[in-house]
């Protein structure tokens, strides 16, 4: 796997595939068994105690003090990190929590517990921020103002790592993604080419007369395209130039009343990729690496990295 400085990349797998494991064992907290692993361009984790201020992490669930207000639960971080206490109200602007920052912790719904996790990375304003999940228990209008958070921080210059299993936010947010399956990768680039090499090429055929689609069948089928038929129209598959089904059709008096690009979603690659189950007996070698070129890990705070 590996990550650019200041893009904003999607770590995708089912769960159990190791999404977790991975990011668990980039920051230090667990041993790897073996491969490589670099940060800043430096080796982890022999080189953690020298980067790790210059990442903010949250990793599965964080636990906070739960009789503690917000202020006070970033203001004991704030000062454990040696981190100015002005950057306390900063972060909690930057994740919407100010007006309610006198609060206590225990009375936070689990999307502002979410919220307060993400500050709590960000007091360091670190250059890698990893996000386990940011999105876990957020309303349809919490989702928006995370995307918005996390698009800004990676305008600002930030790397951001971001693991959801909310696919159509990832294909908003997130520039390039790495997809893994039972702890192997199976799909990794920025989005759009992800999509496009899962597209197949294929277009979507339509003819002025419906009654003519067994015969435009079998004149494509003749002509090498792959097609399936449906009950209005055809599904032509490997298609590079879309303009020569138009030209075939009409040279065999058949006219094509619309020719449309069937596009994929993230979700339908994901599926895609993750439903296929390995070879039973077939094993290979992996280059088992992960590079990120954006940056670093911080000290640990229940489950995530923050002051």
């Amino acid at each position: 796997m590996r990550v650019e400085a200041g893009e904003v990349h999607g770590f995708l797998g089912p769960n159990g595939s190791g999404k977790t494991t991975t990011l668990r064992t980039l920051l230090g907290l667990i041993r790897s068994d073996g491969g490589r692993m670099s940060i800043l361009g430096q080796e982890v984790p022999a080189a953690l105690p020298q980067i790790a201020r210059q990442v903010g992490a949250i990793v599965e669930s964080p636990q906070f003090f739960p009789h503690f207000s917000a202020r006070d639960t970033l203001s004991l971080l704030a000062g454990a990190g040696e981190v100015p206490q002005q950057r306390v109200d900063e972060v909690l602007e930057l994740v919407g929590l100010r007006d309610r920052a006198g609060e206590r912790v225990k009375t936070y719904s689990l999307g502002m517990k979410q919220r307060l996790a993400v500050a709590s990375a960000l007091l360091k304003n670190p250059k890698l921020l990893i996000l386990d999940e940011p999105a876990n228990g957020l309303d349809p209008g919490g989702i928006r103002e995370m995307r918005t958070l996390v698009r800004n921080l990676a305008e600002s210059g930030m790397t951001v790592v971001l693991s959801s299993h909310i696919l159509g936010e990832i294909q908003l947010i997130c520039d390039s993604v790495t997809i893994i399956s039972l702890g192997r990768r199976v799909a990794y680039g920025p989005v759009d080419e992800v999509l496009a090499q899962h597209s197949g090429g294929g277009v979507r055929v339509r003819l002025e007369a419906v009654m003519d689609l067994p015969l435009a069948a079998n004149a494509l089928h003749g002509n090498g395209y792959r097609v399936t038929a449906n009950q209005d129209h055809l599904m032509v598959a490997g298609v590079d130039k879309p303009a020569t089904i138009t030209r075939l059709l009409a040279e065999q008096g058949l006219y094509v009343s619309e020719l449309a690009p069937v596009t994929v979603d993230l979700e339908s690659v994901f599926l895609e990729l993750t439903n296929t189950a390995p070879v039973p007996g077939q094993h290979r070698q992996v280059d088992q690496s992960v590079r990120v070129d954006g940056a670093a890990p911080s000290a640990p705070t229940g489950g995530g990295w923050g002051a």
